[in-house]
């Protein structure tokens, strides 16, 4: 049995690398539950009108996946004949009325819409997500990906002291396997230059990656402002509305990382236990 198998941006896991897997978990749990942080599980689709609050068709058409369902005219036909070349047509299908999330942190903000925080709240959550992108590179870029976030809602000074012991944890954490990471600058491939919405100072003003091989984001630590509290109407203990800020790990990112350095499963996940 294969333990990698990644293809058309699709990958499947073997034991070993689940194993891999579930450790670099274990040890994002232990820093989610050492800052407060409750698990949260989320819905594996997002409603598009929920999306829309964030103005995301409009700053990201390039990205999303939309979920629709065969017309029920359509029903006796694709009975009968199935879908002859392996795909439905415009014609066969409804309205998207969802969509495959792109980010695992977009469904706590909407979770607590409406919520005036007595303090700072964190919330870790896990998600498979999901972004349309022109090429796919092994576990370093893929179709569909699971990401963890550690996230932090309530006033400018949490949310930034947040984020900045995430950032030492998480380098030291680098250093210590050997991956000689790098942290620079966001610079989202996901954004379209040419949008005169500039998205990323309205969404991602401030992100910082954190990079393997000087090129391949594995983690990055962003600053929303009070971008989600304002869209959102959540307000923080200062009767402000809440800043909110995110740690995000690309989970099969850290596990092409995690091998390309130590060579096998089994090396890194003794590299991981030590």
């Amino acid at each position: 049995m294969p333990d990698l198998d990644v293809r058309e941006g699709l990958a499947t896991l073997g034991p070993d690398m689940v194993r891999l897997r579930d450790l670099l978990e274990t040890r994002w749990l232990a820093w989610a539950a050492g800052c407060g942080a409750a698990p949260m599980l989320f819905p594996p689709l997002m409603r598009v009108e929920d999306l829309e609050r964030f103005d995301y068709f409009r700053n990201f058409p390039h990205l999303p996946l939309l979920v629709s369902h065969l017309r029920p005219e359509r029903l006796a036909d694709v009975a009968k004949a199935g879908l002859p070349g392996g795909e439905a047509k415009t014609d066969d299908l409804t309205p998207a009325g969802w969509a495959l999330p792109s980010a695992a942190c977009y469904n706590i903000y909407l979770h607590l819409a409406g919520t005036d925080l007595e303090a700072a709240r964190y919330v870790t959550t896990v998600a498979t997500c999901f972004r349309n992108e022109e090429r796919y590179d092994g576990l370093r870029r893929l179709h569909g990906f699971t990401m963890r976030e550690i996230v932090c809602i309530g006033t400018r000074d949490e949310v930034q002291d947040h984020l900045r012991a995430f950032k030492t944890k998480v380098t030291a954490f680098g250093e210590r396997l050997g991956l000689g990471l790098m942290v620079e600058a966001g610079n989202d491939p996901f954004y379209q230059p040419q949008s005169g919405r500039a998205v990323l100072q309205q969404l991602f003003p401030q992100k910082e990656e954190l990079l393997y091989d000087g090129t391949l984001a594995i983690a990055s630590f962003n600053f929303h402002r009070n971008f989600f509290g304002e869209r959102c109407r959540i307000r923080a203990a200062d009767g402000q509305p809440a800043f909110s800020g995110c740690v995000a790990f690309g989970i099969e990112r850290w596990l092409h990382a995690l091998l390309a350095h130590h060579g096998s499963p089994e090396a890194a996940a003794e590299a991981l236990a030590e």
